[in-house]
């Protein structure tokens, strides 16, 4: 039997970990961690950061290279799904080139419920041997960008949705939806709107040292968000980033 980890740790920052996951974390006999090229190399080593801050004693930490997405299937479903097959195969060889392995854990950025694909990939594994899973929630990146602007998530008695930037980009503003939490936005989906009246309140590595931060009348700040974003990344090789907006009704 496999015991297999998957452990929330927030945007990052080695406080994010609630008591829960540093156990669990401490419990490991295998770490994996996923290294994505040399641009997010930060990524892999953040992790690793929180290994070194949290771990009592050693546990073997094992890097795998992180397949890519296969730009010559079109349909964007059947892509991801490919992708998906192809990190549970990565899992696989990895935790086999440390056979004695029982606890598997997985450092998964936010929280593995939300936007985030670890909790299918699980399924996979668990279809080709015996696995018992283990989820431990963590802390948001919508958590961490409310915290940051110290503001609700919600309007009061009113709903949100949350959504993607392609979401946004290829549907435009959902119906009847009045404030919209965007993730997973590479693109700044954003400027595809009429800002007239919509508000947002915009983060980039939000919860981190280097948290970068903008708010105001959409009209009044989409281009200096969009230029700060492309210099954050400039300087970082990548960028996570999230924003709410909100359109008065």
């Amino acid at each position: 039997m496999l015991d297999l980890i998957l452990i929330g740790i927030g945007t990052g920052n080695p406080d994010h970990l609630t008591r829960q996951a540093m156990k669990a974390l401490n419990s490991a006999d295998l770490i994996l961690i996923p290294y994505k090229g040399s641009e997010k190399a930060d990524l892999a080593a953040l992790r690793r950061d929180i290994c070194d801050e949290v771990l009592a004693a050693p546990v073997p930490i094992k890097e795998f290279v992180l397949p890519v997405r296969d730009p010559k299937i079109a349909d964007y479903i059947t892509r991801v799904n490919a992708w998906h097959d192809a990190i549970a195969e990565c899992w696989l060889e990895a935790i086999s080139s440390h056979g004695g392995a029982t606890r598997v854990a997985l450092l998964v950025w936010g929280d593995p419920s939300l936007y985030d694909s670890t909790l299918r990939i699980a399924d996979r594994v668990q279809n080709t041997r015996l696995v018992r899973l283990e989820v431990i929630p963590g802390i948001t990146s919508m958590q961490a960008l409310t915290a940051a602007h110290r503001i609700a998530l919600n309007a009061l008695g009113r709903p949100f949705t949350v959504t993607t930037g392609r979401q946004l980009r290829d549907h435009g503003w959902p119906d009847g939806a009045e404030r919209l939490v965007v993730m997973l936005d590479g693109d700044s989906a954003f400027q595809t709107l009429d800002p007239t009246g919509i508000d947002i309140w915009w983060g980039g590595f939000v919860g981190m040292a280097n948290e970068i931060i903008r708010s105001g009348a959409l009209a009044d700040v989409s281009q200096d968000i969009i230029d700060t974003r492309a210099r954050a990344k400039d300087e970082h090789g990548w960028i996570m980033d999230i924003y709410i907006l909100n359109r008065a009704q």
